[in-house]
């Protein structure tokens, strides 16, 4: 069996969840089936790119740059009967190729209008068409792929979990403060990670500091704040850390120096940093929306209600030790049923699956 792996999110993307996502997988694959490996990519600076040695790329062969390249097949001939699987749906149009799409969440669908709506969405449905086997990274993922894509037979697609990286776990006695954090020391703080777009909610966590003179917000990854956000960030000057180009030992860091992981997203496809969180011994507020039920199980504390009253109390019964203690250890075990291992080895069994139900 071939594989072909198509890397242009390390090209699309300095970090993310689904860099995260492609990198995890490629170590594996690499690791353990070079042989039938060929790799597909271009120079990037993508930071979990920068962390997979000695993996060597093919350049696909393109007269376009990267920002039309994305939204094109892949029409390089590939040896038949190969299994061609994209990070970012690509897809192959040779008809003696099995083409493996992951779908990770349908954000565009439900969250954004007009033409980059329409691209994405045209994009995302003709990869899925043209899939011998689709990889949802939740049920609730599945979900919504059945019901924008009714014409899809589920019996081409399987929910394989994302993981949560070895880089997360408690450090217990924290001595050694990286230089970049020395100004949280002695700090109570809440933790934000991820990108602000509307539905992150991101507006009501500035509300609950506004609330609680006492505590301070960590702001891991996105883009520099808009003018918009720092209009809404202006009053709480001293109290707001903004840190980019993070490493996972360093996030493993502020994971367990935070008070708690906020997360009131109103959709996820899957929701890594609740396990990365949980996994580092940090407790968990979230929204009890879309995959994060699916997801964080009985482990985190859920709002109905996304609003800054709904989570500052929640925040106030984490000052409790004893509930405190509770989600945490529910946390552990929480993130314990999720590995990037069981996710690699789910995914070459799924592509062994497509290989022999297309070309046997």
């Amino acid at each position: 069996m071939r594989l072909i792996l198509e890397n242009i999110v390390f090209e699309l993307q300095k970090a993310g969840g689904i860099s995260v996502y492609w990198a995890e997988l490629l170590f594996r694959m690499n690791e353990k089936h070079s042989s039938e490996l060929i790799f597909f990519g271009e120079p990037n600076e993508n930071i979990f790119r920068r962390g997979l040695t000695g993996l060597v790329e093919e350049a696909e062969p393109s007269l376009f740059p990267v920002g039309v390249r994305r939204y094109l097949p892949f029409l390089k001939k590939l040896e038949k009967g190969s299994i061609f699987h994209s990070s970012y749906y690509r897809f192959s149009i040779q008809s003696d190729v099995a083409t493996v799409t992951t779908v990770h969440d349908f954000t565009y669908e439900y969250f954004t209008k007009g033409i980059s709506r329409f691209v994405h969405s045209a994009q995302k449905r003709a990869a899925v068409r043209h899939s011998a086997g689709i990889i949802c990274v939740s049920e609730n993922t599945k979900r919504d792929l059945l019901k924008f894509y009714p014409e899809i037979d589920p019996s081409r697609v399987r929910v394989i979990y994302n993981g949560v990286s070895g880089d997360f776990y408690p450090i217990g006695e924290i001595s050694d403060i990286p230089n970049c954090f020395e100004v949280l020391s002695g700090i109570k703080f809440l933790i934000f990670v991820g990108d602000r777009s509307s539905y992150k909610n991101f507006d009501k966590v500035v509300d609950v500091l506004l609330m609680n003179e006492s505590i301070s917000l960590v702001i891991v990854g996105g883009k520099a704040f808009s003018e918009e956000e720092s209009g809404l960030l202006s009053s709480l000057a001293g109290r707001v850390f903004h840190f980019r180009g993070v490493t996972g030992p360093e996030l493993n860091y502020l994971y367990n120096k935070a008070f708690c992981l906020v997360y009131p997203s109103s959709y996820e496809g899957f929701g890594i940093p609740v396990i990365e969180a949980m996994k580092a011994g940090c407790p968990v507020i979230a929204a009890n929306r879309s995959s994060i039920p699916e997801i964080a199980g009985d482990a985190a504390l859920l709002v109905d209600d996304i609003t800054a009253h709904a989570i500052s109390s929640l925040v106030e019964q984490l000052d409790d030790p004893v509930v405190r203690k509770q989600h945490v250890e529910k946390g552990f075990s929480q993130a314990s049923k999720f590995s990037w291992d069981k996710c690699f080895e789910e995914t070459y069994a799924f592509y062994k699956e497509v290989y022999e139900r297309k070309f046997f």
